[in-house]
């Protein structure tokens, strides 16, 4: 009895088994290694993670400013109409008076002298800034002709669609109208063929490679001279900053050792096509992938910028990998992350403590941008005052409505008139009725 319960399964046991399958070999099935699981356990940044939630707040409010300066009738909306704009500019989990509400620095809520509702306007410290950085990038006219050059340069046939650019507008400083300030301005360097598709005039395989070199030179030069490393070494590697807590396997060392030391088509150089089907080849590919994406962070501002507006340059500059995956392939050179709702990819090389290691006029504009944000709802010395300056013009304008004008002030011009003109007939007539009735 004893050896038959062996055999018999219950239904308390993990593994349901009996007299027929007690034999049969249990597999167990293997865990997946996909991209959406390495970017679930990939190894986090807070400083990056918190530096791209607060990025996006600042791109949602952005997005509010378009919409209100777009309005003809001034330079202010009230609350519920915003309400329903809201949604358009990607507000979403809040109310727009609760958004508001919580950056008094960057909104100012005040009341409608003559609809007594509530509206809004953004402060004249935030519109400065946003003034001043428009003034900046239309100054860069040279350095941004250079940029859509050098991007033109590294497409497979120097035509890049012209939205692609046009997403990545503000991550590469270009001015709104960069469509007629610099491509038609520069008609002897840039040409549209059609509405969309933006060519590059010059275009020409044997000069490019030595015309144009990638960023990342500069960085090989620099190891190549200071840390006197080997030009074995230092050819075709790149800057490698691994963020805390990431855990070396074994063998991994090795594999990214020999990752640096393989050579590669660098994105400035012309082939008719990278073979994937030799020895090392897929290898080759994704580095040169690599040295795209690589090459196109270190053309933008903050050298950040969203996956999926990076994804609309695959097809024109080549890349036929998933984008994503490719990314989080290499911790080490770029790092993703996903707070605010969005995939941020950083250039890691660039960053030091969540801050640009060498910043420029435009990131110190939308820095102070920021610190306008997070100052949230602290009352500060500028905030006081400004309050105070409302107050003030409030009490002024009631003054001058006390003082003034009031609301049957205006039947006195109509009197006025009537007895300055008719004055003397009307105690003439008064006179002569006296005179009768006497």
């Amino acid at each position: 009895m004893r050896i038959l319960d062996r055999f018999v399964s219950t239904s308390h046991s993990q593994f349901l088994r009996g007299p027929f399958t007690a034999t049969i070999q249990t597999r167990f099935k293997k865990p997946a290694n996909t991209a959406q699981t390495r970017l679930e356990t990939r190894t986090r940044d807070p400083k990056l993670d918190l530096l791209a939630f607060h990025h996006r707040r600042l791109v949602l409010i952005l997005g509010l400013y378009s919409l209100v300066s777009a309005k003809k009738r001034g330079p202010f909306v009230s609350l519920q109409l915003l309400s329903r704009w809201a949604p358009h500019a990607g507000v979403n989990t809040l109310s727009a008076g609760e958004f508001i509400r919580k950056y008094p620095h960057v909104f100012q809520v005040f009341t409608h002298p003559d609809r007594m509702n509530l509206c809004c306007k953004f402060t004249s410290k935030f519109v400065e800034l946003l003034n001043l950085e428009e003034q900046i990038v239309c100054n860069m006219e040279d350095v941004n002709v250079i940029k859509i050059r050098r991007i033109l340069s590294m497409s497979v046939n120097g035509k890049v669609h012209l939205h692609a650019i046009r997403l990545m507008r503000r991550e590469l400083g270009l001015p709104e109208n960069f469509r007629e300030s610099i491509i038609r301005k520069y008609s002897e360097i840039f040409r549209m063929i059609d509405l969309e598709i933006l060519e590059l005039v010059d275009w020409n395989e044997n000069e490019r490679a030595f015309s144009c070199s990638a960023e990342v030179e500069k960085w090989r030069e620099n190891e190549y001279r200071e840390k006197w490393l080997s030009e074995f070494e230092t050819k075709h590697a790149f800057p490698i900053n691994f963020p805390t807590g990431f855990k070396i396997v074994p063998g991994f060392r090795e594999r990214l050792r020999n990752w640096q030391r393989l050579s590669y088509v660098k994105p400035y150089e012309r082939v008719e096509k990278v073979r994937v089907r030799t020895c090392g080849g897929v290898e080759r590919y994704e580095k040169w992938a690599v040295g795209i994406i690589h090459e196109l962070l270190c053309l933008t501002v903050e050298k950040m910028v969203e996956v999926e507006r990076l994804a609309h340059f695959r097809k024109d500059l080549g890349i036929e990998v998933n984008l994503r995956e490719l990314l989080l392939k290499h911790p080490g050179i770029f790092y993703i992350s996903t707070r605010g709702n969005t995939l941020m990819v950083f250039l890691r090389e660039a960053y030091s403590g969540g801050c640009l290691v060498e910043p420029n006029m435009v990131c110190d504009v939308r820095r102070k941008m920021l610190e306008l944000l997070l100052l949230g709802c602290r009352n500060t010395r500028e905030l006081r005052e400004q309050e105070e300056d409302g107050d003030d013009r409030k009490y002024a304008a009631n003054d001058e409505n006390e003082g003034g004008r009031k609301d049957g002030d205006f039947v006195i011009p109509i009197l006025e008139s009537y007895s300055g003109n008719h004055g003397c007939d009307f105690e003439r007539n008064v006179d002569l009725y006296q005179e009768e009735g006497s």
